[in-house]
Formats: C-alpha cells, structure tokens, sequence
C-alpha cells in the first residue's frame, strides 16, 4: 500500500506541475485560437492534459484507461476523434505558444543585445513498419544512409542559444508521386485538413518558407535563420532576407551553384581557388564579399571558409547575408545550430517521438508531433528556470522524483519566507517596512521569477 500511495502522491505533484504550466501560457486558450473544440461530452481540457501527461506517470494512454484512472476517465473513441479532428490548426497553436514562452519566460532572463535565432532542420520520422498510412513514402534516412518508409520531420526551432524551443514543423511525404506508397484520403479542398496534405506533398524549400511565415506571423522574435547545406541555395536565401530575416547558413562546396564575385558568376570552390588565403592559425582561412542575384533582385552576402577540424587539408563554407557581423560572430552564431540536433535527439531517445502514435491518419500523426513539441517546451522552460547544468535527458528521468520530493515554485516559497523571518528577528523593522524591503527584491528580480515570487509575498 505504501508504493501505491507514493504513486498517487507522484502523480498528484506531476499533474500539479502541469497545470500550473498550462495555466501560465494559456494552452487550452491557444488550442482554442488554433481551431480545437469539442461540442459536446468531455471537455477539451481533459482530453488533452490527458494525451500530454501520459508520458510523465510512466505508463501509456491505454494503460491508464485500463485501470481507470481519474486523470484518465475518458473512452479511447473520445481520444481517436480528437487526434484525428481535420479542423485543427497544429503549426498555428506550436507557433503561439513557442511565442508567448520565449516573450515571456526566456527573453527577460538575457540581455537586450543577445541574438535570438531560428533554425530549420529535418529529421527521420519512421513508420518502417507500416503499409496503409496516409501519404506514406519512400524517403531518404541521411544518418543511416538508406531510404525507410515514413516522413521528413521539417522543423523550425527559436533559440537564444541556450534554450531551444519547438515553433512548427511539417511531416514531408514526397512531392514525386513515384515515392509516395499511400496517397491522402479524399476530401473537402476548402478544408484546412487538405491544405495541410497539399503543404507535405510540397517541395522542402517552399514549404521551409511556409513555416517561417508562420512564425512570423505568431509574434516569434528571432533576427537570424540558420540552416545547413540541404536548404542553402541563392533562391531561398533571396526569398528569405526579402521576409525580413539574416541568413547565416552552411554553403554548399557543388559547381553547380554560382555567385556573383568580381562582375563574374563563380562557384565556391572556383572563389576558393581564385582569392589570396589568411596566413597563420587563425580562425578561418578566407572571407570575401559577393552578391546572390536571381533575375533582377540581388543582395550582398559574405563567404567564410572556415578549417575542418574533422579533416585536415579540407573547408567548409559559411555563408551570410548579414554585413555588419564580424567572422567571428558568424562562426559563433552558426554555433547555436546544433541545439536542433539536440532537440531531436532528446524528442525521439526520451518524448517518444514517432513511437507514440501507430496512427494511419495524417491528421493524428501531426496532432501528435504537436503535443510531443508542447512537452518539450515545458522540460526546457523547467530547465532553463532552475539553471541545471544536467542534460535534458537525465532532467527528464530525474523530474518524477525531483518533483515529488519539492517544485521550484515550492523552493521559492520557502526562500521567501526564510527571508521574512530573518530580516523580522534580525533587524527591528517595522511591517510596512519589511514590506517595502520585500517590493525592493522583487522589482530587481527578472520578471519570470518574479511573477512567481509576488504569489509568495
């Protein structure tokens, strides 16, 4: 009896934890912008704290409802119709809520001078073992060098180069027919559903546009994309910069791709091969001005050939078309790229990524992406607000026991009050006093731990 009720206390303090991060961002007011409602029976709310929870207590969806828990008192149909809803707007609620977390929560704790980023990668999302699901398609597994069955995980994060926060995505099929195994179900082209089908049958460098419109659209506050060589051509660079944003990407070393250097269109290694190279051990060998023409619309750029560290005798190429940053803070920038890698990493290893959702509809597949990005954003904000030097991985196996033992918010309180009882034995203050004393400390505190502490005062 003892285990069981170590069990419902830990699952009480992680239900708490939840909700206190669904209350602070307005999720289910965000689900509802995105479109997400139900008419009648159990609340949305519940359905979704539900799916989103499910991963915490360390036991599946099914299990739960299995031995009737009350965090799980609902029907597996209830679950299915909400997963497969064709009116909810996915990209919409992730690109709100990575906005109002980073505005909120990330952005006051560093300095006004710090360079917030976007960055566009993708990444395997394998159903190896399937047949029948919708817009199923051969693709190409660049870490294992093979084409499996799945879909091209597209994903846009923001960081600051600490934290790392999911902003959209979108699960590509194949925009050749000949890749594609399964096809999308007929349906109402007016529909949001069939402009989501029609968007993954898209080719990736139009639909990475599509994304950051969203984003951009969601208030997100970035100033630079970073991407590597798969999405770098002069075209959407030039489509890029005219939205607004600085690229600072990897080139790609192909004779195929030119610039305009010196009046005449070369390519990178041509550029290369023709320019007088850095003497020394510095940092990069050679860094030259060119422009990226398309038509009649062109904008300066810089090349940055940097030493491969990996292979001697080699470079890689950055590329930016941000004038005013120096070499070294291009390197430094281009840096903050490998948070995605991490981030998918963490998603697939500990988020259960792919694995969750055995679905043949597209719609749930992208629903459960969704809430795979929402509890992502809740571990790095955790993170990011306790200051642990921890990977997200070991936070993630620790937070059951961390939490049910006592919450930051519960360490604040505690701090607050030792610090009342201190001033009140130690100096003869009167209340008023105290109290002025306290507003003092708070109102120099940044604003994400202050709103906390303001609840304690």
């Amino acid at each position: 009896m003892k285990s069981i009720a170590q069990n419902d206390y830990q699952d009480k303090v992680i239900s708490d934890s939840i909700s206190r991060f669904f209350k602070q961002y307005h999720v289910i007011a965000l689900l509802k912008a995105a479109n997400a409602y139900k008419s009648k029976g159990i609340s949305l709310q519940i359905v979704f704290f539900a799916l989103f929870s499910a991963i915490f207590t360390h036991r599946s969806l099914y299990m739960g409802m299995l031995t009737k828990r009350d965090s799980y008192a609902l029907a597996k149909d209830t679950v299915y119709r909400f997963l497969n809803a064709k009116q909810i707007n996915w990209l919409k609620f992730t690109s709100l809520l990575s906005a109002r977390i980073a505005a909120k929560s990330i952005i006051p704790l560093t300095q006004d001078n710090r360079v917030n980023v976007l960055i566009i990668d993708d990444s395997m999302f394998s159903r190896s073992r399937s047949k029948n699901v919708e817009l199923l398609a051969r693709v190409y597994d660049h870490a294992k060098g093979v084409y499996d069955r799945g879909f091209r995980l597209l994903t846009v994060c923001w960081s600051d180069g600490n934290t790392v926060l999911p902003v959209n995505s979108c699960l590509l099929s194949s925009a050749n027919a000949k890749n594609r195994l399964n096809e999308a179900n007929d349906m109402d082209h007016r529909t949001l559903a069939y402009k989501r089908r029609q968007l993954s049958q898209t080719k990736a460098p139009q639909v990475m546009l599509e994304l950051l419109r969203s984003a951009k659209a969601a208030g997100v506050q970035a100033t630079h994309v970073l991407f590597d060589t798969w999405f770098c051509s002069p075209s959407s660079l030039l489509d890029i910069k005219s939205m607004g944003y600085d690229v600072v990407a990897m080139a790609k070393k192909t004779s195929k791709v030119k610039y305009l250097y010196n009046g005449i269109k070369m390519s990178v290694p041509e550029i290369f091969r023709q320019s007088k190279k850095r003497r020394g051990r510095s940092k990069y060998l050679l860094s030259t001005e060119i422009r990226i023409e398309k038509e009649a619309y062109s904008i300066p750029a810089r090349l940055i050939y940097v030493r491969n560290r990996n292979k001697k005798g080699q470079y890689l190429v950055l590329i930016t078309t941000d004038m005013g940053l120096s070499e070294e803070e291009v390197i430094r920038l281009y840096g903050k790229r490998w948070g995605i890698e991490v981030f998918f990493k963490f998603c697939k290893s500990y988020l259960k990524l792919s694995k969750e959702c055995r679905s043949l509809s597209y719609d749930a597949m992208t629903a459960h992406v969704a809430i795979i990005f929402t509890r992502y954003m809740m571990l790095a904000v955790e993170n990011r607000l306790a200051v642990d030097e921890r990977s997200m991985g070991e936070l993630f196996y620790l937070c059951t026991d961390e939490m049910a033992d006592i919450t930051w918010y519960e360490a604040f309180q505690q701090l607050m009050r030792l610090l009342e009882e201190l001033l009140t034995k130690n100096l003869d203050l009167s209340e008023k006093e105290l109290q002025k004393i306290l507003d003092v400390f708070l109102d120099a505190l940044p604003r994400a731990f202050s709103a906390i502490l303001q609840k304690t005062a």
